[in-house]
């Protein structure tokens, strides 16, 4: 009888808690204080939770929205997994009655709509939140930037980014969450750590860049690596090329106090030094010294133009020294080639006059002709003003 009675304490102890209280399409145990929903195609996060839980999973549903009626009287909940649920909105407050909660599990979703309070919860209890392979667009990375600043989220301790296909991350996105510690960005599209970009976390123990497609590490990515001091970096698995441009990136890298993955740091082009070690990799290895020469060449046409620059200012400026020096004399010449000029244009004024008479044509070419010529030349004078100038009509008389 009491190995009867012990069989039924064990089944009771470690078989689901079948009750009334426990959601429809769910199972509740009361010796972990779990309620798992998993693949019933729930269209709505289960109702009427026990008063006993603490973990609540519910996955591989349809629930497309998150709203502030879908967690009620569960203020003893400590942990909300709702991966795999196809959640496209989460709308303001969804979270404010799980005034316990510590870690919540959003990945493997499709958000394209965050309302900005949609992480708000009173007494900001919230230190593990997991967005992995959660966003549907950059729109969503928007509106959880905004989510992040507005949900006073000052306790988290580690947020999970990875698998979302980030290009960008927006400057300031982590500045209001003063505590967290552990950032996990792998596997998304970042090519470049802009500046700011992890400006406000101060006390950030690890950080995870591995599996993006960054190809180096500029001035302004290594500054801002170097500003979150001695922590744990993950770099590997990142496409990089080992060309002249990664020789700052290989210096720090050599240098840096961080914690590295030094081993999974690698070249991945060229194929010559393909999976070769970053660290310790020569200048002349990544042909820097080749690049350099071919910079210096380009730059002597341009030094060759400065100089011819140099050379016509020169004589430019002594041509309008001597011209300053000789001023006087220039003036003079001008002056004497204007009165020339002056002087010649009305010679051929005058003789332009003359021609155009009508009197001294026709005029006879025998010698009795010479007596008439002269009288008229005369009285030709007599009628012209003083200043006209008559010239004398040849006298030979043998015309052809």
């Amino acid at each position: 009888m009491s190995i009867f009675a012990l069989g039924m304490f064990l089944g009771l102890l470690f078989s689901p808690y079948q009750c009334l209280e426990c959601p429809p399409g769910c199972e509740c145990f009361a010796v972990t204080h779990t309620v798992k929903c998993v693949s019933q195609d729930l269209l709505r996060v289960p109702q009427r939770i026990p008063g006993f839980t603490r973990t609540v999973i519910v996955t591989g549903n349809n629930i497309h929205r998150v709203s502030p009626n879908s967690f009620t009287d569960t203020g003893n909940v400590t942990n909300v997994i709702l991966s795999n649920n196809r959640i496209v909105e989460m709308e303001s407050h969804s979270f404010s009655a799980l005034t316990n909660l510590r870690f919540l599990d959003l990945s493997g979703n499709q958000f394209a709509l965050i309302h900005p309070e949609a992480l708000s919860i009173p007494g900001s209890p919230l230190q593990e939140l997991n967005l992995s392979c959660s966003l549907y667009n950059f729109t969503a990375v928007t509106d959880l930037t905004t989510a992040l600043r507005w949900g006073g989220l000052r306790g988290l301790l580690r947020l999970d980014l990875s698998g979302n296909h980030l290009a960008l991350l927006p400057p300031g996105m982590f500045s209001h969450l003063p505590n967290l510690k552990q950032l996990f960005l792998t596997n998304n599209s970042l090519v470049a750590i802009y500046s700011g970009t992890f400006s406000g976390i101060n006390h950030l123990e690890m950080l995870d860049l591995t599996k993006n497609a960054f190809r180096t590490f500029g001035a302004d990515s290594l500054l801002e690596l170097e500003k979150l001091g001695q922590i744990r970096i993950l770099l590997g698995n990142n496409p990089y090329s080992c060309s002249c441009e990664i020789r700052s990136f290989v210096t720090w890298l050599n240098e840096s106090r961080a914690q590295l993955d030094l081993d999974g740091v690698r070249c991945a082009l060229p194929r010559a030094l393909s999976n070769a070690q970053l660290r310790g990799l020569s200048i002349q290895a990544i042909g820097c010294v080749v690049q350099v020469q071919a910079e210096v060449t380009d730059l002597s046409l341009p030094t060759s133009y400065v100089f011819l620059g140099l050379v016509l200012g020169f004589v430019g400026m002594v041509f309008l020294l001597v011209l300053y020096l000789n001023r006087k004399g220039m003036k003079k010449w001008i002056i004497e080639m204007r009165d020339a000029c002056r002087d010649v244009l009305e010679g051929y004024h005058y003789r332009y006059e003359i021609d155009c008479d009508p009197r001294l044509g026709h005029i006879p070419s025998d010698n009795s002709g010479s007596r008439t010529q002269g009288h008229l030349r005369l009285a030709l004078s007599q009628q012209l003003p003083n200043d006209t100038c008559i010239v004398q009509a040849p006298t030979d008389t043998k015309l052809k």
